[in-house]
């Protein structure tokens, strides 16, 4: 959907606790509506404004850097931001989005958009997602060559983590497709321990990143070069990330937590075709996948902001604008 030259692009503010998971959802869905209404995007740090509860539960703005264009939508992001998302559902003309469960009523705010695994029955004003929104883009093309991506997570309440059993997968695929070269990295949770075994693999045909020192975009860079990927399963980002861009997604393997709603939402994505099991490796490293239709969170949550509150707000302006003429 292109923007009319005529219309003013929507004013969009982007509320962040600064968590990176949070910040990617936000960016994640920003980008879209940038694209594809040119939205002018804000982004607005929660920790730095604070907000009394009574604020909140009166709906009582506070003061912000005036040079901020009044806001036609409003979306947040974490536990964090919610005071100032509260705070700011009163102001004229401008709607409200969270993006995850709130912790208070849906009904306080304008809209929710809410991963599947949190339970939530959809609504005219909740948009289900399956899996969590991120800032891959789909890619129009695989690359030909055998070049693997291994993205490493750590100890949740989600999964039984072993190093020994994560690093034995790790080997077994090296020593499996000996003719790949493979990239490895691990993340902030990942035991020291093992980040140290793993970098002793490194080798002209292993490269191991260190978390610590990857730039913003290492990870989109790095998927795009991939033919495919391989993620241990307590990041639900990092699955949803990989199999959006299209790219032949596994999941190391690891004993569940019952009960958990990460858990819940990984199954959901391997029971879609968007990610394969441990068990399915030959179908990974061959370049199969079960995906029949791109996946694609952002894009298609970013549609429905716009045909329920950005379309409905433009398509008023241009009656307002010929009756007045």
């Amino acid at each position: 959907m292109a923007t009319n030259s005529t219309q003013a692009a929507p004013v969009i503010w982007l509320l962040t606790d600064n968590k990176p998971g949070h910040r990617n959802q936000l960016k994640g869905l920003g980008n879209r509506l940038r694209v594809k209404v040119g939205a002018s995007l804000f982004w607005l740090s929660a920790p730095d404004i604070r907000i009394p509860l009574w604020r909140a539960l009166l709906a009582i703005p506070p003061a912000l850097d005036k040079s901020l264009p009044h806001p036609d939508l409003i979306i947040a992001a974490g536990t964090g931001t919610h005071k100032l998302l509260l705070s700011l559902r009163r102001l004229r003309n401008t709607k409200t989005l969270v993006i995850m469960k709130p912790g208070f009523p849906r009904s306080w705010i304008d809209g929710a958009i809410i991963p599947a695994h949190d339970g939530i029955a959809p609504d005219r004003d909740t948009l289900i997602t399956e899996g969590v929104i991120n800032t891959v883009t789909p890619l129009a093309r695989i690359t030909e060559k055998p070049e693997a991506l291994l993205l490493l997570g750590g100890p949740s309440p989600h999964y039984n983590w072993d190093d020994d059993v994560v690093f034995g997968q790790v080997i077994n695929l090296i020593g499996e497709y000996p003719q790949w070269r493979w990239t490895i990295s691990g993340s902030r949770r990942t035991p020291q321990a093992l980040r140290e075994r793993v970098s002793e693999l490194a080798s002209l045909k292993i490269t191991v990143a260190d978390p610590d020192k990857t730039h913003e975009d290492w990870l989109n860079h790095n998927i795009a070069a991939s033919r495919a990927i391989w993620v241990t399963p307590d990041s639900m980002s990092m699955a949803c990330e990989a199999a959006t861009s299209g790219v032949p997604t596994g999941l190391f393997q690891l004993p569940e937590r019952s009960e958990s709603r990460v858990v819940k939402g990984v199954q959901q994505l391997v029971e879609a075709g968007h990610v394969a099991r441990w068990s399915d490796h030959a179908t990974v490293m061959g370049g199969k996948t079960g995906q029949e239709e791109p996946f694609w969170e952002a894009d298609r949550a970013a549609q429905w902001v716009i045909e329920r509150w950005i379309t409905p707000r433009t398509e008023k302006q241009k009656r307002s604008k010929r009756t007045s003429q």
